[in-house]
């Protein structure tokens, strides 16, 4: 009865965090929208901080047990159903010199990302990792994955979507540009399909991935959607090494807690990490029709636009103007270490293993 009695209490909330997914979805999908590489969990948090900061404090009481619920147990259930979008066979097609690439970015962006941030910024750790996480790998989702191993707070989890917004549609624009500079410089040795797995290894979300690619060729385009998809396949290991270091006893008293988490104690290895790899690992197998694949991704991109909903709907304005400016400066550096850096990690390891 009492198990009853705590699912009647959380409907209204998933009812509207639900309600905010299928807006949220429905203006994403406007071609204006859609064709700028902008995602349902950008316009799900968008809408959601929009409520959140007016209306929503008049219906917190009532609705506030099924937003939390949205944006914990939904939003893990949404991690995991996104390996559905990956399979093993996708590291193939870019070969070693695509999967080192990637590899040397990620781990070199969310390095520089916890240095700058907590050396030279001053921000909090959680904040830092965050920003990190959401350059380093793919976006929105990858700060959403990371949120429960560094008990971020709502406030740092939007302000480092902001970051992931704001910087990749502007590094969306530039590639077709920068393409056309290596046509003269030659940074990037190789022919369009290289310079897609440059895309792929720097620009923040799998959406504006694809708009950058498409307006730089349809091999570019290829490449960049793969080099993509096998970064964010190592958002597993990513979260599971993040995990164990974060509960080193060097790691914890180093600059004090993280996000919620006492010094005595660090996050427990996300179990749903273990998950999404074995979801990865089953679809690999391709036992699925693919009409039923497509629909798994699509409710997956629904429950993930709930919980963007939901964490926007905790997140207040004026809590970001005093935190958001340093993290968004963070975001600003990692954005041309990626232009940048990743453009010298590309051409370093192409020409090594060409």
């Amino acid at each position: 009865m009492t198990d009853a009695n705590g699912w009647q209490a959380k409907v209204p909330g998933l009812a509207l965090c639900a309600l905010l997914a299928l807006v949220a979805t429905a203006l994403a999908s406007v071609p204006g929208v859609a064709g700028r590489g902008i995602s349902p969990l950008t316009v799900a948090i968008v809408v959601g901080m929009l409520l959140g900061n007016t209306v929503y404090g008049r219906v917190a009481s009532w609705t506030g047990p099924g937003v939390t619920l949205s944006r914990t147990t939904i939003l893990r259930t949404g991690v995991v159903l996104y390996g559905f979008r990956l399979t093993l066979q996708d590291i193939a097609h870019v070969g070693w010199a695509g999967v080192l690439i990637d590899l040397v970015v990620l781990t070199s962006t969310f390095v520089l990302s916890f240095q700058l941030g907590t050396r030279l910024l001053g921000l909090d750790r959680a904040s830092a990792m965050l920003v990190g996480a959401g350059s380093a790998i793919c976006g929105a989702a990858a700060v959403l994955a990371a949120e429960p191993v560094v008990r971020g707070r709502p406030e740092q989890v939007s302000v480092a979507v902001a970051g992931v917004v704001v910087f990749g549609t502007v590094s969306m624009f530039l590639n077709p540009f920068l393409y056309l500079l290596n046509g003269t410089w030659h940074v990037i040795p190789g022919d369009a399909a290289t310079f897609g797995i440059y895309i792929g290894s720097t620009v923040h979300e799998v959406a504006q991935v694809v708009a950058a690619g498409r307006q730089v060729g349809p091999d570019a385009a290829g490449t960049a959607v793969i080099a993509k998809m096998v970064r964010v396949l190592m958002l597993a290991p990513f979260l599971v090494a993040l995990a164990a270091w974060l509960r080193t006893p060097g790691a914890r008293e180093a600059d004090g807690p993280v996000g919620g988490s006492t010094a005595g104690r660090g996050p427990a290895v996300p179990a749903f990490a273990f998950v999404f790899v074995g979801v990865v690992l089953f679809n690999s197998l391709n036992l699925l029709p693919r009409p039923l694949v497509d629909l798994i991704t699509r409710v997956d991109t629904f429950l993930l636009a709930a919980a963007m909903g939901a964490l926007g709907l905790s997140t207040h304005f004026g809590t970001l103007r005093r935190s958001g400016g340093k993290s968004m400066a963070l975001a600003g550096l990692l954005f041309v270490w990626l232009v940048v850096g990743g453009a010298m990690i590309n051409r370093a390891i192409t020409l090594l293993l060409s």
